[in-house]
């Protein structure tokens, strides 16, 4: 495999990093650039929602580029660099693949799954909770499903899904009931976290079905505001009657083939 643009690219960074290069560049560190991770991964996930292949392959060399500039960033520190980043990640999935590259056997694709954990709990004794080792910095609705799979894993579950749909309308009362705003949000939160569980026992990621509702809402809303333009209508000043309208035409519109 020809990996000459993957070193060029190396060299550019190291470049805009150094005393001739970009004084912006220079300026950054760890934590200034580390918002750039997460936007860039969003910006990545949404090309590959719209199965844009030119699309994905620009937004993958911006996540690569936050990948380059930190692990240049570490080296202009004396922590490590780029090939310490490779050498680490290398081993460490050669380690957690033992069916491929050792003599274990495996049955199926949830024997993997079990090995890859057990490994990964191997490499990382320091944690002493299940629960160790979510991201504190990833959306709630993805440390929801992080928590609640990694409690199940340990047999903290459900025993069938009507249960499940018992838990939602019963964190459905109890907002209902709620007194304050502190219990109010409290209780949304759990019928949040409850339909994330409704969401597992389905097979579905919350994440993905919560954005592409944003998404579907968004392509409506845009449909409403230029039907609204081309009937010189007034957003502001449409009564709840006149706003369902738009919508349910905005919403047949849309389906149209």
């Amino acid at each position: 495999m020809e990996i000459k643009h993957i070193k060029e690219v190396i060299e550019t960074v190291k470049i805009l990093r150094s005393e001739n290069g970009c004084d912006w560049d220079r300026a950054q560190t760890h934590k200034t650039i580390r918002h750039n991770m997460l936007e860039e991964a969003y910006e990545a996930v949404d090309a590959i929602n719209e199965n844009d292949i030119e699309h994905i392959k620009e937004e993958l060399g911006d996540v690569l580029l936050q990948v380059l500039l930190h692990a240049q960033i570490a080296k202009d520190e004396g922590e490590f660099d780029i090939e310490d980043v490779a050498y680490e990640l290398n081993k460490k999935l050669i380690h957690r693949h033992p069916h491929v590259f050792s003599n274990t056997k495996v049955k199926n694709v949830d024997e993997i799954l079990s090995n890859w954990d057990k490994l990964k709990k191997e490499e990382k004794p320091e944690r002493k909770s299940v629960l160790d080792g979510i991201s504190k910095s990833q959306s709630a609705l993805m440390s929801a499903q992080k928590l609640s799979k990694k409690a199940v894993k340990v047999g903290f579950e459900w025993e069938n899904e009507k249960d499940v749909l018992n838990c939602v309308q019963d964190e459905i009362k109890e907002f209902l009931s709620a007194k304050t705003k502190d219990d109010m949000e409290m209780e949304f939160g759990d019928i949040l976290f409850a339909l994330v569980n409704l969401a597992r026992w389905r097979g579905i990621n919350a994440e993905v079905a919560l954005l592409k509702s944003n998404k579907k809402f968004e392509k409506r809303f845009r449909k409403m505001e230029e039907i609204a333009r081309k009937e010189k209508l007034e957003l502001e000043k449409l009564n709840i009657k006149q706003w369902d309208d738009l919508w349910q035409r905005a919403k047949k519109d849309i389906l149209k083939p």
